[in-house]
């Protein structure tokens, strides 16, 4: 015989979701992170723009040539209304370009906070170190305007 759901008895159900809660253990660590790192995005558009990805070389079937070397860096272009960013990741680190140039800094952030942090120059150059495994983001800061990436595992 099934019973039926939910108990008709209110202390059956009391037992019942207690022994539940009681049985769960606790919460994953890459839950909490994620969740800390969507509740750090609550109100990230009243304060930045967001870069889309527009071009992801991991991605990309035709290899872009002879002289492009398998495997050896990874390019991404990220794009919000005029501005672009675009970026190459190796084993070594990160180095990218800000479109339009201009001074400024750019960080990169994973979902515990900045990982790393360098300047822009005035041709919109930047360096960073090697990005960890997991989703990054990156924030740019200029006097003209700031952009934030849309979250992408680099590694």
């Amino acid at each position: 015989m099934v019973e039926p759901w939910p108990p008709a008895d209110d202390d059956v159900l009391t037992a019942e979701l207690g022994a539940a809660l009681r049985e769960v253990g606790p919460v994953p660590e890459e839950f909490l992170t994620a969740a800390r790192a969507a509740f750090a995005w609550r109100d990230v558009a009243a304060e930045v723009a967001l870069a889309e990805l527009m071009f992801d070389s991991a991605c990309d079937a035709e290899p872009a040539g002879l002289t492009r070397s398998a495997g050896s860096a990874r390019t991404l272009s990220f794009r919000s209304g005029a501005v672009v960013l675009e970026v190459e990741v190796t084993e070594a680190g990160i180095v990218g370009q800000l479109f339009p140039p201009g001074g400024g800094r750019v960080s990169a952030q994973t979902a515990t906070g900045t990982y790393d942090e360098a300047p822009v120059d005035e041709v919109g150059f930047f360096s960073l170190d090697a990005p960890p495994p997991g989703p990054v983001r990156l924030r740019a800061h200029t006097e003209g305007y700031v952009v934030a990436t849309t979250w992408v595992a680099l590694r």
